[in-house]
């Protein structure tokens, strides 16, 4: 360390200013600043620093006749070194590469600087200015998290969180819910992803599971007579990750007594515009709307359809029924499906991307028995069909695009299978061309489109395990019509539940709740689920629905998700202040790891090691 960076102490007291505040208006004002050198400028008789913290960047101004002290110390300044300064605010011309940041109509003439802490060279750049940022692999960026979160964008995803927890809160209150802390060490009761398990010492051979969801808990407070109940709430889920999951997630967890799914509609739509006003100043468009389950699987192909463009999947069964065509009628007389999209504007598409987008996409990716085109040139040109006319006749081939609406210059794309099967590999490749031809994006900007998935069905198959599984789970209600087919059609009960789905994410989902014990029981039969293993998993839930329990119902919202879609972020990683990775591991402080065997003794656990070769 330089003889002039010796560490001082801290004689400048508070800072009188952040470093994103000072106006023209500060112009003449006296001020303290402390914060981080985001750059450096020396020019040769003036020294210039851009001072960062978390509200923005000022730039300081180093002058040897000014100060000489502090010009010494300026000299050897280096990144991240995090300084305290004192000086006078002087307005300067505004220059064009800093037209957006909101100092930049001033800077501060240093009088006195002091060096709180020096840094080290750094792994990668934190540097606010672009320009001037390296480009660091994301498993270097979350081994030193810390420096990664001086980085402006993520701070402002951060401090975007922050404001939303507010609103959550803020809007809840208002209505009279309470809100209440569930138990985080609670009973394992598998159904779906794997728990996460914590051994208890003091009960030697049995386990806590870490809580998916706090489910029975605020179905517990309905009966309790709260009435009105929400949490922001920690769950985990051990399971493969993606870029939209983690394995410890946030949830906003709501349950209402005497709900209907109309007032769990209105009630969530209110949150929704009350969140985008606070955090984006956006006046969202309510009541959103609604669409059945068996309609976003026939027009989109997804149960978390994307209604920010059109594109939606036509089925041309009966118009193409007959037509003598071997892989059509084959389907049509297995009780699949012909469907089709529309692709505006791509009629000349080329033969040879046609090729690759079946090959690579549709048999590759999405596991299709293959695609058909038609084309129609721009020109007004015949049709071009990837099937000659003696094997699909001319006729058949015009009723289908027909049934699609496509005029010139537009792309039919077909495929043919099994439903419902075909139905979603359609979608799949709906999303495709969505994305290749760049229709939609990940902005913060919006658009907006909102969905509410309804109707879903209860329960379904599993053939690995030749079982029903619930499809959101087993406290869910059958709808009072389909209640006698539980015993009989299991797979034709429709359930009362919902998703809100957001621009094709699902951002949360709910139901009414089962809340007689009859019934209850009645749809765990159904999942082959004993009264012995009901009695040990869910006895609790079942004694209590004994004592007036009231109907009710709720939703539970991903709010990780929620702070990705506002900041337009493509990842969860980049919404979340520690993250894990995709092989569920936290670089920083490299989680998880080995506990010494005093610990594990005091478990009662020995461990098994893993058979050769697996990971």
């Amino acid at each position: 360390m330089s003889q002039s960076l010796q560490f001082q102490k801290d004689a400048h007291g508070h800072r009188t200013h952040t470093c994103g505040e000072l106006r023209a208006e500060h112009a003449g004002s006296e001020v303290v600043l402390k914060g981080w050198v985001d750059t450096r400028r020396d020019l040769g008789g003036l020294i210039f620093v851009d001072l960062r913290d978390r509200w923005g960047l000022t730039q300081i101004v180093l002058h040897p006749q000014q100060s000489p002290a502090a010009y010494a110390l300026g000299e050897d300044l280096r990144m991240e070194y995090v300084v305290s300064i004192r000086g006078r605010v002087q307005r300067r011309e505004v220059p064009a590469r800093n037209a957006d940041q909101a100092t930049a109509a001033v800077e501060v003439v240093v009088d006195d600087m002091i060096v709180l802490n020096t840094s080290d060279p750094l792994p990668f750049t934190v540097s606010t200015h672009e320009a001037r940022q390296q480009n660091a692999s994301e498993d270097l960026r979350l081994k030193y998290r810390y420096l990664d979160l001086r980085r402006p964008e993520l701070q402002k995803n951060v401090l975007l969180r922050s404001r939303l927890y507010q609103s959550v809160r803020r809007y809840y209150d208002s209505l009279d819910f309470v809100e209440v802390e569930t138990p985080v060490l609670m009973k394992s009761t598998p159904e779906g992803a794997r728990d996460y398990l914590v051994p208890s010492r003091v009960h030697p051979g049995r386990f806590y599971a870490l809580p998916q969801s706090p489910q029975t808990y605020k179905q517990i407070c309905m009966i309790a007579g709260l009435d009105r109940y929400f949490q922001i709430v920690k769950c985990f889920r051990d399971e493969d990750l993606r870029a939209d999951r983690q394995p410890e997630f946030t949830q906003i967890d709501v349950e209402m007594t005497f709900a209907t799914e109309d007032l769990i509609y209105e009630v969530t739509e209110g949150l929704m515009a009350a969140i985008w006003r606070d955090v984006k100043g956006v006046e969202l468009e309510v009541p959103f709307a609604r669409m059945t389950y068996d309609a976003a699987i026939r027009r989109y192909g997804a149960d978390k359809p994307d209604l920010r463009f059109g594109m939606e999947i036509e089925d041309i069964s009966e118009a193409v029924r007959g037509s003598g065509f071997r892989l059509f009628d084959g389907t049509l007389d297995a009780g699949g499906a012909v469907v089709a999209i529309r692709v505006e504007g791509q009629g000349d598409m080329g033969r040879g991307q046609l090729d690759k987008l079946d090959k690579n996409v549709v048999r590759g990716k999405l596991g299709g028995g293959g695609l058909i085109h038609f084309r129609l040139p721009s020109d007004g040109g015949e049709v071009q069909s990837s099937v000659k006319a003696e094997v699909l006749p001319t006729s058949f081939v015009r009723a289908a695009i027909d049934q699609t609406g496509a005029t010139a210059g537009d792309l039919v794309l077909v495929m043919a299978g099994p439903q419902p099967k075909v139905f979603e590999q359609m979608g799949g490749l709906r999303l495709h061309m969505a994305r290749d031809l760049e229709l939609i994006s990940d902005s913060a900007d919006g658009p907006w489109k909102f969905l509410w998935v309804t109707d879903f069905p209860l329960l379904e198959f599993s053939e690995e395990d030749g079982r029903y599984y619930a499809m959101h789970h087993p406290f869910t209600s059958p709808h009072e019509d389909d209640l006698d087919q539980l015993a009989t059609d299991p797979g034709a009960v429709r359930a009362r539940a919902y998703d809100l789905v957001l621009n094709g994410t699902e951002l949360g989902g709910g139901s009414i709740r089962i809340h007689r014990s009859d019934v209850q029981a009645r749809m765990f039969d159904a999942l082959g689920i004993d009264e012995e293993e009901q009695a040990s998993r869910f006895g609790f839930l079942l004694e209590a629905f004994r004592y007036g329990a009231p109907p009710h119902g709720g939703i539970a919202f991903g709010l990780d998700r929620i702070a990705m879609l506002l900041a337009g972020a493509p990842s969860l990683r980049d919404v979340i202040v520690f993250p894990k990775t995709q092989s569920a591991q936290e670089p920083m402080v490299a989680s998880p790891d080995v506990v010494d065997a005093r610990q594990l003794a005091d478990l009662h656990i020995a461990l098994v090691p893993p058979e050769k070769g697996a990971s």
